[in-house]
């Protein structure tokens, strides 16, 4: 049997292994035994499990496989922030960026290879777009950033929090990353709670509708833009879904949940784009009444950017402005810049099908 027609198993949430196994006839519960060889123990070669039957062991190395990419960088930043470049099969590579504090290590995955959404100040949207990420592509990069940790092994550093934060809008690949979310939070799986798993949106209505029925993790969105005129220039999406919409769902998605924790809104600050006070006045009356919390992101730059990041002052300024209004607002700290691992900066090496670069290409032209 080719390669092309295995079932890779980091496809496959618990439910969906449970449904495989069963249609070959094994037993229900041989899923939980398999998934904690391969996210607790991180154990890879079949005939290692050895609570399973010889028979099943067998079985699983003639239909089952457990693709990887191949890791084609791994770089570590003065800050002690480490970017991996992944390659997958079809030649595009995406990136993946962990990030070491004090009391957590946060994991900043990617779930398309580029992005079509356009959004001027990403790099990633200047790269372009090729195609979504399989579940099982999403997943491994939490294995893989695990094992090149050394996680768990002699207690050095943890992924304690996932953040779906890196190339690509999660919630137009909906079919593959809930699925994924699924494996991260399993107890089976990589166990985490469904506080420290983080899906960042662009704003994609109605997937974030539909959300709410199959999932509670946390939900970020990409702001930037406290009204409809700003943010249909600088997130082109808007002009689909506007800031009504988009807050209208966000309001459901965290009520659907009376213990979520509410939205945390990202908002990038662009010197003389969405930085001034009279900015500051209009989030806050936009974001009144929806629980969550404001985390202002410094522009970071990239090659070919037009942007420049707010002043210290400015930035000190909004931030004050927002207090006083009643929000939390935090200040991202900038890491990983020195290996363009920052918010943003992400690119990998995307093969471009979308003619993306026309829409930014007409933004530059317009602003310049």
């Amino acid at each position: 049997m080719s390669e092309q027609k295995l079932q890779n198993l980091f496809d496959l949430n618990r439910t969906q292994l449970t449904q495989w196994l069963v249609s070959l006839g094994e037993k229900p519960f041989h899923a939980k035994q398999i998934m904690k060889w391969l996210y607790h123990e991180r154990v890879c070669d079949f005939d290692a499990m050895t609570n399973l039957s010889k028979t099943l062991r067998a079985h699983l190395k003639e239909i089952a496989t457990l693709s990887f990419p191949e890791v084609i960088t791994d770089k570590t930043a003065s800050d002690g922030t480490r970017k991996w470049v992944f390659r997958y099969h079809c030649g595009n590579s995406i990136e993946t960026v962990y990030i070491p504090e004090t009391d957590r290590g946060t994991l900043c995955i990617s779930s398309q290879a580029g992005c079509a959404l356009a959004c001027p100040f990403c790099s990633t949207a200047h790269a372009g777009f090729n195609r979504n990420l399989t579940t099982g592509e999403i997943v491994v990069q939490v294995w893989l950033a695990k094992k090149l940790l050394g996680c768990g092994d002699n207690g050095k550093r943890k992924v304690t929090n996932v953040v779906l934060m890196g190339m690509g809008e999660p919630l137009v690949n909906f079919n593959a990353v809930i699925p994924a979310t699924d494996i991260m939070m399993d107890d089976f799986g990589f166990g985490l709670s469904k506080r420290r798993v983080t899906l960042s949106t662009s704003g994609i209505v109605p997937a974030i509708e539909k959300l709410k029925e199959v999932t509670d993790l946390s939900l970020a969105v990409s702001l930037h833009a406290p009204n409809d005129e700003l943010r249909n220039q600088i997130v082109p999406i808007n002009q689909r879904y506007g800031l009504q919409a988009l807050l209208k769902a966000c309001h459901e998605y965290v009520s659907h949940n009376a213990q979520h924790g509410g939205v945390t809104w990202e908002y990038v600050m662009l010197k003389g784009v969405n930085d001034s006070l009279e900015h500051a006045h209009q989030l806050a009356d936009l974001l009144r009444g929806i629980p969550g919390k404001i985390n202002l992101i410094p522009f970071n730059p990239f090659p070919g950017s037009q942007f420049e990041c707010s002043s210290k002052n400015a930035i000190s300024a909004f931030q004050r402005y927002l207090s006083d209004s009643g929000y939390v607002v935090t200040v991202r700290k900038t890491r990983g810049e020195n290996i363009d691992a920052a918010c943003g900066q992400l690119v990998g090496q995307v093969n471009d099908r979308s003619k993306r670069y026309k829409k930014l290409n007409r933004y530059e032209v317009e602003h310049s």
